[in-house]
């Protein structure tokens, strides 16, 4: 095999087939493939990957991201190749940076990221032939690993807080057929209970402690960079809960820098909100140990964590990268989700929490005015439409557009259009 688990602490290594998530000595894995071994050098695998843009991303960059999974075990939902929308006037004017990038994720098939890393997970675990699939959720990532399992054939169950997600994502767990467990608790108690769940072999676990599934989300930022054509910008945004996505993307360009294929690598910032915030804590104490918070209701659901699982591996790949990580309050989540919507874009609170951290961060002179920035919007803005309502409906909000009730006649309607 090109690839296996390397302990991320200890250093201790483990076969890539093992129904394994973390190291005899407690700390979570990271897969590692010899990538040298493909003898290519960075013109080759660009031409590559060039040459195989009519196929699925995850098969154009399988290569970089599970080579030991056949391709004819790859269970695809044509995930990926999702649009790099330059940011109109308003939303470049609103976030203070002359250049900015929104990479739509929630245009994939389950509109979120997550079935960037769902096609790696469940494929890997047919191929491993696991009997059945598990995860915790804030919403996204039960939505995803069940429309993945039922295109597999396998049994998924998923564990959610109870009353903790929006009954879109609800819907879509339910629609693809899980077995779903709405749990009198948080994420953080049902990440409790998947892990114990877990270390029973008949059931494979698919949360981003999950190396394998990690592997899959670095194809967001390696297709990212093939869209700029391989220039690479300065910042990278992106919003913060588990803490699995920050560190997929950071593990997959330090890559590409390795292979030679970018000579930097961007500044990944990671954002959260306030109200669930533990890796911003740390941040601002020189990356203190992470030390967990009871998270509250936020706006900003899927980072609704106070323990979040990758909090190792992000705070890894923010050093290697000079990064930067900041909270947002839930009025500047929400009215970054009205300009981005605005311009004509849905986006989901978490994704509109990186784009108010780019404002506030160019406010703070901490991302220059010149910088050319990607952020990275992980929902569609359709699985939360409670939110979205109820912020339109708010008197007080900057940006609401407040619908108007009017009579059933035309003189009534032209008026309210102020048509002459």
């Amino acid at each position: 095999m090109r690839s296996h688990f390397r302990c991320i602490e200890c250093g201790a290594t483990y076969r890539l087939d093992d129904a394994r998530y973390v190291c005899d000595c407690g700390e979570l894995l990271e897969v590692v493939t010899d990538l040298a071994s493909f003898g290519r050098s960075a013109e080759k695998w660009q031409a590559r990957w060039e040459h195989r843009r009519h196929e699925v991303a995850f098969l154009r960059y399988k290569d970089v991201l599970l080579p030991d999974l056949p391709d004819e075990r790859v269970v695809t939902l044509n995930e990926g190749d999702t649009p790099l929308c330059e940011a109109d006037e308003r939303v470049r004017a609103y976030c203070g940076v002359g250049t900015l990038w929104l990479k739509h994720e929630g245009l994939n098939p389950t509109l979120s990221f997550k079935d960037r890393g769902m096609v790696a997970g469940v494929s890997w675990a047919a191929h491993v032939g696991a009997a059945r699939v598990i995860c915790a959720s804030t919403g996204d990532t039960s939505a995803s690993m069940a429309a993945y399992a039922a295109r597999a054939g396998i049994p998924a169950a998923v564990l959610l807080p109870r009353g903790k997600v929006s009954d879109e994502q609800l819907s879509q767990a339910i629609s693809f057929g899980a077995r779903v467990l709405e749990v009198e608790t948080d994420f953080d108690g049902c990440m409790r209970i998947v892990q114990d769940l877990a270390r029973r072999a008949s059931v494979y676990l698919l949360n981003s402690m999950n190396s394998v599934r990690i592997e899959g989300q670095k194809a967001i930022g390696i297709e990212t960079l093939h869209q700029l054509g391989w220039r690479v910008p300065d910042y990278f945004v992106v919003p913060v809960g588990n803490a699995g996505n920050i560190s997929a993307l950071g593990k997959g360009l330090r890559e590409l820098k390795e292979l030679g294929l970018i000579d930097r690598l961007p500044r990944l910032v990671g954002a959260q909100s306030e109200r669930a915030n533990p890796l911003y804590r740390s941040f601002v104490n020189d990356f203190a140990p992470l030390e967990p918070v009871e998270a509250q209701t936020t706006v900003a659901s899927a980072m609704q964590i106070g323990r979040p699982v990758s909090f190792k591996k992000a705070v890894r790949e923010l050093k290697a990268s000079d990064g930067l990580v900041e909270q947002v309050s839930e009025a500047e989540i929400m009215d970054a989700r009205a300009v981005v919507d605005q311009s004509g874009i849905a986006i989901c609170p978490n994704s509109a929490t990186a784009v108010a951290a780019v404002r506030k961060l160019a406010v703070a002179g901490a991302i220059e005015r010149d910088a050319r920035v990607v952020v990275m919007l992980t929902g569609h803005g359709a699985k939360f439409s409670e939110s979205a309502r109820r912020y339109h409906a708010d008197p007080t909000a900057t940006y609401a557009n407040r619908p108007t009730v009017v009579e059933a006649d035309v003189e009534a309607v032209a008026r309210a259009l102020d048509f002459d």
